[in-house]
C-alpha cells in the first residue's frame, strides 16, 4: 500500500469506527518508534517518529538532551554536550533537546506498515470495548430484553444485542429452566471494565427487575403521580411492593393493577408463579405495618419504637395467612417497613377489651 493510500486507509477506519484520527496516529507514532529502536537502536535510546499526514511517510528521529558539561552526562545515550549539539542546531540550548534525522532503511517501510497495522487493529477493538463499555454504563439499572445464548456450567450466558451478558446462580430465579433461545426481560446489575473487554452482570432475582416492569407498564410511575417507596422480594415466591400517590386523585393500587388487573398481569407473565402484593405505603408506621401485610386482616398493633419492633394481632383465621408459608409473608413485611414485627392471634373478646382499656393500643383500620 502506498503512503497515501495508507493515511487514506486510516481516515477512512477512524470515521467507520469513531475513532479520533489524532489518538490513533499518537499511537503509529509510537509503535514506529518502538519498531525502530529494536531494530536499528538501542533500548535506551529516545526514537521519536513522526507521520506526515499528507503523504503518510514517516520520519524517524533521536532525541537527546542538552547538557553543559562532561560532569553532567548520566546517561550517553540520551544526553548531548552543548557542543556537539551546535554541530547539529544552532539553535541548541542547555536544559533542551535537540531531534536528529535518522537514516532510512529500505527494510523498514515494510516493518512500519506492519507495525501500523497491528496498532491500528488494537486500537479499534480497544475503542469498540470501550463504546460497548460506555453503552451498556449508561443502562445499568434497567430492564432490558435478552436470549438465552448458552448454558455454560450454572451460568447463563444472555445475547443483549451487542454484546452477551452472565448471568451467574445467585441472580437466577430457582423455579426456572432455562434454555437456548428463550427470550427473557432481564435486569441490568453491573458493567465492569476489564481487560477483555465489558463483562455485563445481568438477573432475573433482584428486585430492581420488578421495579423496571412497573416502569415501563405503568405511566403514572414515570409520569411521577406514583411512586415506588419500596420493594422486596423473594424472587420466584413473593415480592411487595409499596407504593403512594404524589398527586391528589390518583389511586397508586389501582394504578399498579390496572383495569381488571390488566397491568400487573403482563407483569406476573414475565415471572411466571411469583406472588405480587401491591401495597399502600403510609407515614403512619402502624398503618404501613398493618398494610405491609396485606393480604391478612390486623386487629390492632401495638407499637415499641424503642425496639423497633411492633406486634400485631389478627384474628385466628387469619393467623397462617398473616405469617405466611414458612414465615415468608411477615418477613417480607418486615423488610419492607424496616420494623421487627411479631404477629400474634386474638380473639374478638379480647379485641373488644383492649379497645376500652388500652389507649395506646391502635385499631387496625
Amino acid at each position: 500500500m502506498q503512503s497515501n493510500q495508507f493515511m487514506s486507509a486510516i481516515e477512512q477506519i477512524c470515521d467507520e469506527k469513531g475513532l479520533k484520527k489524532e489518538i490513533v496516529l499518537e499511537t503509529v507514532e509510537a509503535a514506529l518508534s518502538a519498531a525502530y529502536r529494536k531494530d536499528y537502536g538501542s533500548p535506551r535510546q529516545v526514537i521519536r517518529a513522526k507521520l506526515n499526514e499528507v503523504t503518510g511517510d514517516a520520519e524517524m528521529f533521536r532525541v537527546f538532551e542538552v547538557v553543559d558539561s562532561e560532569d553532567e552526562i548520566e546517561e550517553k545515550e540520551v544526553q548531548i554536550l552543548l557542543k556537539e549539539a551546535k554541530k547539529l542546531d544552532k539553535k541548541a540550548k542547555v536544559g533542551e533537546e535537540i531531534v536528529v534525522p535518522l537514516p532510512k532503511h529500505e527494510d523498514f517501510g515494510r516493518i512500519a506498515a506492519q507495525t501500523a497495522k497491528q496498532v491500528i487493529i488494537q486500537r479499534i477493538r480497544e475503542a469498540e470495548r470501550e463504546m460497548l463499555f460506555l453503552e451498556y454504563k449508561d443502562k445499568e439499572g434497567s430492564v432490558i430484553n435478552g436470549s438465552v445464548q448458552q448454558l455454560d456450567g450454572h451460568n447463563v450466558i444472555i445475547n443483549i444485542g451487542k454484546a452477551n451478558a452472565i448471568m451467574y446462580p445467585i441472580d437466577q430465579i430457582r423455579s426456572e429452566n432455562y434454555f437456548v433461545g428463550q427470550r427473557l426481560k432481564i435486569f441490568l446489575k453491573e458493567v465492569v471494565e476489564t481487560v477483555r473487554g465489558p463483562q455485563i452482570l445481568v438477573s432475573r432475582s433482584d428486585a430492581g427487575l420488578i421495579r423496571g416492569l412497573f416502569e415501563s407498564e405503568v405511566p403514572e410511575i414515570n409520569s411521577g403521580a406514583v411512586e415506588i417507596k419500596n420493594i422486596v422480594r423473594e424472587a420466584g415466591q413473593r415480592t411487595k411492593i409499596a407504593v403512594t400517590a404524589t398527586q391528589d386523585g390518583i389511586d397508586p393500587i389501582g394504578s399498579c393493577v390496572g383495569q381488571r388487573g390488566t397491568r400487573v398481569q403482563a407483569i406476573l407473565a414475565e415471572i411466571g408463579d411469583e406472588k405480587i402484593d401491591i401495597v399502600l405505603w403510609d407515614e403512619d408506621v402502624e398503618n404501613y405495618i398493618i398494610n405491609a401485610l396485606s393480604p391478612a386482616k390486623c386487629e390492632k398493633i401495638v407499637i415499641s419504637s424503642k425496639n423497633n419492633k411492633a406486634t400485631v394481632f389478627v384474628p385466628e383465621d387469619s393467623l397462617s395467612l398473616a405469617i405466611g408459608k414458612g414465615g415468608q409473608n411477615v418477613r417480607l413485611a418486615s423488610k419492607l417497613t424496616g420494623w421487627g414485627i411479631d404477629v400474634e392471634k386474638i380473639d374478638s373478646e379480647e379485641t373488644a377489651d383492649s379497645e376500652e382499656d388500652d389507649p395506646k393500643e391502635k385499631n387496625a383500620k
